[in-house]
Parts: C-alpha cells; structure tokens; sequence
C-alpha cells in the first residue's frame, strides 16, 4: 500500500499531518506509548467511578439501614417505656391458675352522727376491713388514691374522736417494711406530707401527672393486695373517710382472677410515671382479662356470679378493657325491674368554657323509663358543692313519667348534719348502683367531665335470677343498703315546685321555684330562680363553689325567720345483716328480709304543707 503525504525538507513523508506521527511534537514519545497511557487513564477513571457509585451505594445502604435501626430502636423504646412492667413478676399467676372461688364482704363507714334504725342494715367497718386486708398481706400492696390526708390535726380531732383511724391506718402502712411487705402506690398528689412520710418508711411512689395527660385527676380508689384480694369504693386515703363521710366499698378475698385483673391497671398508672404524652398503644401485660363480653365466671360466697374491671378515661383504655361508660350503659339494659342509684353528684353536663349536654348516661335511663319500662330511683347527695342545675336534670327526668303507665322515677336527696362549727357531718358519698340482678361500684360521679377528663375504676357483678339464698347475694346486700337509705330520716323528696338547698347554712330548708323550660328541650321543669336587685325584700342565697357557679336560689325574710323545714319522710327498714368473723379470718354475711315485696310507688307530686311556700300557677 501506498502511502500519500507532502514532501518533507529532507524529502521524506510528513505523517504528523495524517495522525500518525511517530513522535509527538512536543515529547518526543511514541505514539503507541501516548495511546497506552490514554488507556490506562481511561481505565483508572472507569474504576474509579465504579469504586465512587459502589461507595456511594454503600453509604446509602447505611444511611437506610441506620435510619432502620434507629426507628425500631424508637419502637422498641415506646414499647418498653410505654409503661415500664416488662420482666415484672406476676407471682406466677395467670388466666388459666388463678382463684376463682371468692369471698365478698361490704364494707361501709357511718359517720358517729348518723344513726338509721336498730333494725336497719349494718355491714362490716370500712376501717376494719381495710385492716383485715393488712392483716392478711404478705409480699405486696399496691394502693391508688385521690388523696392522701389520713393525719388529723388535733383541732379536727378534738371534734372527732374517729379522725384518729385515719392516723392508725397512717402507721400500719409505715409499719409494712418491718414485716418484708411491698407498698407501692399510684398517686396524683405531688405535695403530700403523708406520701412523703410513708416514702421514707420505704414506699415506692410514681406520681401521674394527669393534668398534663388529660387535664383531669385520678380519682381511682383501690387496692390489690398480694394480687389476691382487692378493695374498690368511694373512699379515699382521708381521714374524713373513715370519721365524717359515708363510704361504701366492698373487699373481694381469695379472688386472684379479679385482683389480676385490677393489678393491670394499677400497673398502667404505675407505668405513666411523670410522663406528659399518653402511648398510641399499651404493652401486652395491660390487656384485659375479663370484660362486659366475655366476663369472669367465679363463685362469690358459694353463689356462680359474673364479674369484671372497668375504667376511665378512654384514652387510659388498652385493649379488651372495658370502660365504665360501658359498665353502666350494660348494667342499666340489662336491669328488668328496677334501676336503684346512689350517687354524690348527678349533672349531664360538660362543663367547659361552652357547656354541653353529655348524654350517656342521662339517655339510657330515659331509655329504661319509657321504653321498658323499669322503675328508677335516684339518690343523690345534699352537699355545698351540688350544682344547681342538678335539680333540673332531676326535674327533666321525672317529666317524661308524667302521665304514662308504668313510668316511675323517684328522686330523693341525702342531707347531711350541720356541726356546731357549721362543717356537714355525714356527707354521702357512695357511687354505686344496683339492679334485681347486677351491681356497679364505681370510683366516679356522674358527670360528664369525670368520665372525660378524670381516672376512674370500676367492678361489675352480676347474678342470674332465681337463686335460692339470694340474701346472701352481694346484689341482695347492696340493694338493702339502698333502701336503709332511702327510707332514712336524712332523706328528702324532690317536691313539686320546690327544690332543697344545700348550702350549709340553709341546708333545713326547701326553696320555692319557679316552672320554666329551656330553648333546648333538653332540660324540663322547674329551673333556678335568678337573683335580681331588689325582689321585694328577697334575699339571695350564695353556695360556696370553687368554681363560681350559679347562685341556687331565694327565699324570703319572712319564711327564714318562721324557721321552715322541710317533711322528712320515714319508713321501717327492711332486711339486716349479721356478721361473724369466722377463724380464717373471714366475714361471714346473712340477710333476713322480712319483706321482699317492692313498695307500692309513693306519691311524688303530693302537696305536703311543710311550711314552704307553694306556687299557686304554673306547677308540672
């Protein structure tokens, strides 16, 4: 082959001109040489680009995999601090080893002042029940509070002998670390002198910030004691509560199905220690084992009976719990005959900057009145604190009965003693309810905002009808103790046109009002009559609420100085209970109801002349 290219000066082919120099012009390197390094240059790069992307991939790889890591070190985290009872032993006990044959025992305190009949039911002391539980624990108690005020001063004690209980319970506490005995308690209280002392007799204390949880209060009132026996009532750690108030609770003993059941919500508020965030999902040892679908089979005293937990509020539900709404709302649909209620405050309100009507439970008795049918009575306390909006609520509900067959409410209020120093002595300050064939005991009043806001605890029973001893029944004991209170001499009828006042300085008197009927519909009868300037010598009454509520009502100068009051009506109390303490220690309880026939319904719109000023027009 030819090749073709310009003369060079010496003659020669010039090449440079076509790209095949031999030699470049400014190294003098062969061109083979320069292609071979082009090459390897070529290759270097690619390997390093192939080394850069797999680096890069690599560190995305872990940049992921760390992300991974660190969000499932989070869940973990959340699933273990959520509430901190991971590895915690439960004695052994389980579902399937746990006691099912119970003992139950109702405990209640009378204030010294309060006197029913000789005849009248009588159960075992709160105080001495609350001991008996001490008395038998071994390894733990474990106790929840609204609060915690058991020492007296002296001045208090000098008033009441009885306030010395509370310092009595005080010391057996402190005493549970000398016998090797755990005590662990769940409180919402940060600042008090008794938590403290008994912090330094060695117990364990995890305070709940529940204002920041759900701007409300724990208002639970329990016990479990060696996850075997369980108190639940009204009372709380107060030495009022074993001198002035009138409690009610019942001891379960030799239950360790129920205890358990109980022991895991005590764990759940033992798990909320200072926390401020609520867990979007609750550890496995926090479910519930018995709820109103699938309640616990058990014997009580001999007797087959259904049993199960409840709580409050729902965002302090885990799953299978049952919340108390529920308890209430099942107990009340499942009630035939008769509905008996006692209860401290009664207000289907949510009292909020814009107050609502709260339905729940003021639906399903309108529900069990008209539609099925089944006769209520309501007892709800006479206290200072008693909104005044109680009585229309009351009102609201006795209207739907007018002029329908078979439609009974009954409202009645339970007034206290005024003491020498003008304090109230005999507060009630029960809240359970009873049916012909369940119980509820629950720690709440019933009022919208406690179920909403405030920590609660409550124990269903239920018993099949047709049971032979039914006296020995929990249902039979609880419902004589309701009617030893209704037909006490400290209770007082909801009159036409009449609502009692429960101020402290007025609390003998009945105040006149006035019919009306709000806008809503929701609310029907008489509502409070309002103060306006200069109402022909009316003078105002004020109630002493915390929380600036409506002023309750008038009455005029002349009934106050003619030193009115109101009719006490009075009945024969039926059914007594006899208690003999066995030598296990346990309470044996008889009843002999000498007449089990219901009363035949009393007259709740009768005219009785007490003195009170009627109003001629304008009555339901």
């Amino acid at each position: 082959m030819e090749l073709r290219g310009s003369r060079g000066p010496m003659g020669g082919l010039d090449l440079k001109g076509q790209g095949l120099g031999v030699c470049s012009p400014g190294t003098g390197l062969p061109a083979s040489s320069v292609y071979m390094t082009v090459q390897q240059q070529d290759y270097s790069a690619s390997v390093w680009l192939r080394r850069k992307e797999k680096l890069e991939h690599s560190q995305q790889k872990c940049i992921v995999i760390f992300a991974l890591v660190c969000c499932f070190a989070v869940l973990v985290a959340l699933i273990f601090s959520a509430v901190d009872i991971w590895g915690e032993d439960e004695d052994g006990i389980t579902e399937e080893n746990c006691s099912k044959d119970c003992g139950v025992v109702l405990v209640e305190h009378i204030p010294e002042d309060v006197s029913f009949l000789d005849n009248g039911t009588s159960h075992l002391p709160l105080s001495v029940g609350l001991h008996n539980l001490l008395d038998r624990a071994t390894r733990a108690v474990e106790i929840v509070s609204p609060l915690w005020l058991l020492n007296s001063s002296d001045y208090e004690s000098s008033f009441q002998p009885a306030a010395r209980q509370g310092r009595a319970l005080l010391s057996r506490l402190q005493g549970l670390k000398d016998k090797k005995i755990q005590l662990k308690i769940s409180s919402g209280i940060f600042d008090s002198p008794e938590l403290k002392a008994l912090a330094r007799h060695g117990a364990e204390i995890h305070y709940v910030n529940m204002t920041a949880l759900t701007k409300g209060n724990l208002h639970s009132s329990f016990w479990v004691v060696d996850r075997k026996h369980l108190y639940i009532g009204s009372a709380s750690m107060d030495w009022r509560s074993l001198a002035t108030r009138k409690e009610l609770g019942v001891l379960v003993l030799d239950c360790s199905c129920l205890a358990l059941d109980l022991h895991r919500v005590f764990s759940l508020y033992w798990g909320l220690q200072y926390k401020d965030f609520i867990p979007s999902f609750w550890s496995k040892r926090l479910f519930a084992l018995f709820n109103r679908e699938a309640p616990l089979n058990l014997t009580l005293n001999g007797t087959r009976a259904l049993a199960y937990v409840s709580s409050s509020p729902n965002v302090f539900i885990p799953k299978d719990r049952s919340n108390d709404l529920e308890a209430i709302s099942r107990v009340i649909q499942e009630a035939h005959h008769f509905i008996y209620i006692s209860i401290t405050d009664y207000l289907p309100l949510l009292n909020s900057k814009d107050p609502r009507y709260w339905s729940h439970i003021d639906g399903i008795i309108r529900e069990a009145l008209i539609l099925r049918k089944v006769r209520v009575r309501l007892l709800i306390s006479c206290r200072e604190q008693t909104h005044p909006l109680t009585f229309n609520f009351v009102w609201s509900l006795r209207s739907l009965c007018m002029e329908q067959a078979n439609c009974s409410l009954e409202a009645k209020f339970f007034t206290p003693r005024e003491r020498r120093d003008g304090s109230l002595q005999g507060v009630n300050h029960n809240r359970f309810m009873v049916t012909e064939n369940a119980i509820y005991l629950g720690n709440l009043n019933w009022v919208g905002n406690e179920f909403t806001f405030n920590a609660g605890a409550g124990l269903v029973i239920s018993q099949a009808e047709g049971i032979k001893e039914r006296n020995s029944t929990i249902v039979e004991q609880l419902r004589a103790a309701f009617e030893r209170d209704w037909f006490s001499r400290y209770t007082r009828s909801l009159q036409t046109n009449k609502i009692p006042v429960c101020n402290k300085h007025q609390m003998n008197r009945l105040v006149p009002i006035k019919t009306s009927h709000l806008d809503s519909g929701l609310v029907h009868g008489p509502a409070p009559m309002r103060n306006t300037p200069k109402d022909n010598g009316h003078l105002p009454i004020k109630t002493n609420h915390h929380d600036n509520r409506p002023e309750l009502g008038k009455i005029s100068q002349q009934d106050a100085a003619k030193g009115l009051k109101p009719i006490i009506g009075g009945h024969q109390e039926r059914g007594q209970v006899k208690m003999s303490h066995l030598d296990s220690g346990h309470v044996q309880i008889k009843i002999n109801n000498h007449d089990n026939q219901m009363e035949p319904l009393a007259s709740s719109q009768s005219a009785e002349s007490s003195g009170s000023r009627e109003i001629p027009n304008g009555s339901l």
